[in-house]
């Protein structure tokens, strides 16, 4: 859960404050898997792997931002959802990565299971308390003007492609340490773990929560990530479960869990001040 809660915050920087739609977020959640992992299988320390994770996949990131700046909106969709193809590509043509059949014997974090889990609320607390911080900064009020509208933005003198980059390079970065944790925490990674099915999952985590909504991505990610654990019988239907999901809440509730709360607690502020309207 405190992993998902990481993943699907990285992506609500990219898609929820700065309005850039990404469909292969998996990809760079994988790169940081399988950085990490390759790395402590060479000996070298856990939290050397998780940093070294988390600066390939915001590198990677950067390059692929950098291609991307030409293209907007479905454009955009499909350039990311290019990158995830590209990467499980990648991957399952390298035997050192362990191709189809994944890689396995990946070192133990070192840390005990309690402290392994009180690293990840950590790491999650973190992640949160950045989310909430640039969304009420100045930063913050950019990412929206971009999101917005990208030439008003421009005509403003604001460096759009400068702060596409930064969310870009951000949330993927954060993706990548998501994936180191994930990497250690099962200990055996495959292609399909970092697959299209999974770009969708954070996606549905991030608009069932509410586009750009930090606490309804959370409590999101929350339940999203247990649901299929509680509900063992639709988890070959994880993907129509997720579709049936972005679709019912765009459709009757755009603005997801978050919007749902904010409306409710409109609803009772009118009905306590016994205004009819």
């Amino acid at each position: 859960m405190g992993i998902a809660v990481i993943f699907a915050l990285s992506l609500n920087l990219i898609t929820g404050f700065c309005g850039q739609i990404s469909l292969g977020h998996a990809a760079f959640y994988g790169i940081g898997a399988y950085c990490a992992a390759m790395i402590t299988k060479s000996g070298l320390p856990f939290p050397l792997a998780l940093a070294a994770g988390f600066l390939l996949a915001g590198m990677i990131g950067v390059v692929v931002g950098l291609a991307s700046l030409r293209v907007r909106h479905d454009f955009l969709a499909i350039t990311t959802m290019g990158v995830g193809f590209l990467f499980l590509g990648i991957v399952r043509q390298q035997d050192f990565l362990g191709g189809e059949m994944g890689l396995s014997g990946i070192p133990s974090s070192g840390l005990s299971k309690p402290a392994f889990m009180a690293l990840v609320l950590i790491i999650a607390a973190a992640v949160t308390a950045l989310s909430l911080y640039l969304k009420r900064s100045w930063m913050g009020y950019v990412f929206d003007s971009v999101a917005d509208d990208e030439d008003t933005a421009r005509m403003l003198g604001i460096d759009v492609a400068r702060y596409k980059l930064a969310a870009f390079a951000m949330g993927t970065a954060l993706a990548g340490l998501a994936g180191g944790l994930y990497a250690h925490n099962i200990r055996f990674i495959d292609p399909d773990s970092f697959g299209f099915v999974e770009s969708i999952t954070v996606l549905a985590m991030v608009v069932v929560g509410g586009i750009g909504s930090v606490w309804g991505v959370i409590l999101a990610a929350a339940v999203l990530s247990v649901l299929p654990l509680w509900l063992q019988f639709i988890s070959d239907y994880k993907l129509l479960l997720y579709g049936a999901l972005l679709f019912t809440v765009m459709r009757f509730s755009p603005n997801g869990m978050a919007g749902m709360v904010t409306a409710l607690k409109r609803r009772n502020r009118t009905a306590a001040s016994g205004d009819p309207s």
